[in-house]
């Protein structure tokens, strides 16, 4: 991962993370990229614009979750890693 500033965004992955989520648990989605627990908060944020994405599954399931952080239907990917360079 190369040094972005503080304020961009970093593309963590070029693919979604397939993750396990238990229905009614919280989680922290991390939408800086900068954590290294992937796709989740590690507080690597701190110092930047950006906080992380508290979410709840309606349901138990393996869900595809965003690396690029550059989806529109945050935390879930939606392809945008696709059109990155």
């Amino acid at each position: 991962m190369s040094e972005a500033k503080k304020d961009e965004v970093v593309v963590a992955a070029h693919g979604p993370a397939k993750v396990s989520l238990k229905k009614g648990q919280e989680y922290y989605y991390c939408t800086c990229g900068r954590s290294k627990s992937q796709p989740f908060c590690d507080g690597s944020h701190k110092g930047t614009s950006f906080t992380p994405m508290a979410f709840t599954p309606e349901q138990d399931g393996i869900f595809n979750l965003c690396q690029c952080k550059h989806t529109k239907q945050a935390p879930f990917c939606d392809g945008s890693h696709l059109k990155l360079p």
